[in-house]
């Protein structure tokens, strides 16, 4: 009976908690302030309360790992395939070429500014210069902003996560192995994008047939088949040593513009799963982090790593890709602004600690700091950025 009592317990702290979490997204939608920084601060200072709720770090893998797989098929459908050529080209420059140069821009200002090894700095690199694509397609889609800012803006989201990924997984490789050399990286990129990139296209094309060949009684089971397919595209591309981050996203985009039974309660069921996963990998993150624990440097040397992210590195690795593109010079400038961290670079910097890097912990208080600093100024600003620059939300 005490089993059953505690089990009780546990459920009403999860309902309750889920709850809070539903009413602060009502709260920060009147406020102008991304729910995810609500989330991630609550849960930091539950965690300081109660450091018993802290998860482990392996158990924050796995929770991020599920949260961004169902963000990234979620956002690859809602974007389809048709949207997606039209930002095709620019997409591929930001979410590789951007993500490789903004990274190795954070690297050199946290080498030679902050004085971190080159190896810490590759590190901090790696983790912070992907944008998030839970914060991204949550703040666009509340604000729908107009022309192709916003699929573009999405897409790099939902491409730069598995480059920034494979970058990281090679990067800890680097600083793990010391005989290694940044031959690695490369190496551990080129496998994990490519295979990545073919079990995607294939997992997507096997599901376009499922999808309008296999009709099942229900709305509810046609539900649950895309959530199975995109686990299963996910795990056969990372079995084989490839970015199952890449494989479900690409997988997504070819099947987002597909009409098929039940379309409606498909989206609307994706669309509500994405937002629990938002709601519980921030949170799950959110948990790992002591407040109490911050040092004034850490807090120093996060606002200025969030700085130079978002008005040097970014701009000064975007803006050359994208001024030759189509986009007005205030579209271009808005992208430069809109690129907000959120839960992978947290993630990312969790790799770095389950893995044992040296200065992994440090490392993971700074990203912290960046994240919580991104979206709290960047993401808050967004609208007032889109009316100065003429990017006009369609009303």
């Amino acid at each position: 009976m005490e089993d059953l009592t505690s089990f009780g317990l546990d459920v009403l702290l999860v309902a309750a908690g889920l709850s809070a979490a539903l009413l602060a997204s009502k709260l920060t939608a009147r406020l102008a302030v991304p729910s995810a920084a609500v989330f991630l601060v609550a849960a930091a200072v539950a965690s300081d309360a109660a450091p018993s709720l802290a998860p482990s770090t392996n158990a924050v893998e796995r929770i991020g790992t599920i949260a961004l797989i169902v963000i990234l098929f979620d956002g690859g459908s809602s974007i389809g395939l048709r949207r997606f050529r039209t930002v095709a080209v620019p997409v591929a420059a930001a979410g590789i070429v951007g993500t490789f140069a903004t990274a190795g821009l954070i690297a050199m200002f946290a080498h030679w500014a902050l004085d971190f090894g080159w190896t810490t700095s590759g590190l901090l690199g790696a983790a912070i210069a992907p944008t998030d694509p839970a914060v991204m397609f949550s703040i666009l889609g509340d604000r729908a902003i107009g022309g192709t800012v916003q699929p573009l803006l999405e897409g790099e989201s939902g491409a730069n996560d598995p480059v920034g990924i494979a970058l990281m997984i090679g990067m800890i490789e680097l600083a793990t192995n010391h005989d290694a050399t940044f031959w690695v990286v490369v190496e551990t990129f080129a496998l994990q994008m490519s295979i990545g990139l073919a079990f995607g296209i294939v997992g997507g094309l096997v599901e376009r047939q499922l999808l309008r060949r296999l009709a099942l009684p229900s709305s509810g089971l046609h539900t649950i088949r895309t959530l199975a397919l995109a686990g299963l595209v996910y795990g056969a591309a990372t079995v084989a040593h490839g970015s199952g981050f890449l494989a479900v996203f690409v997988a997504g985009l070819i099947v987002g513009d597909l009409e098929v039974a039940f379309k409606t309660e498909i989206d609307a069921f994706q669309d509500g799963l994405a937002t629990l996963a938002e709601i519980v990998v921030f949170v799950a993150l959110g948990l790992t982090i002591s407040l109490g624990s911050l040092s004034g440097v850490d807090w120093a040397e996060g606002f200025a790593l969030a700085a130079f992210t978002a008005l040097v590195a970014r701009p000064v690795a975007l803006g050359p890709l994208l001024l030759p593109t189509s986009l007005r010079r205030g579209e271009v400038a808005f992208v430069m602004w809109g690129g907000l961290k959120g839960a992978v670079p947290i993630l990312l910097a969790a790799f770095a600690v389950g893995r044992h890097v040296p200065d992994a912990h440090r490392l993971y208080d700074l990203v912290f700091v960046v994240v919580l600093v991104s979206v709290v100024v960047q993401g808050s600003s967004l609208s007032w950025a889109a009316r100065r620059l003429g990017v006009t939300p369609r009303a």
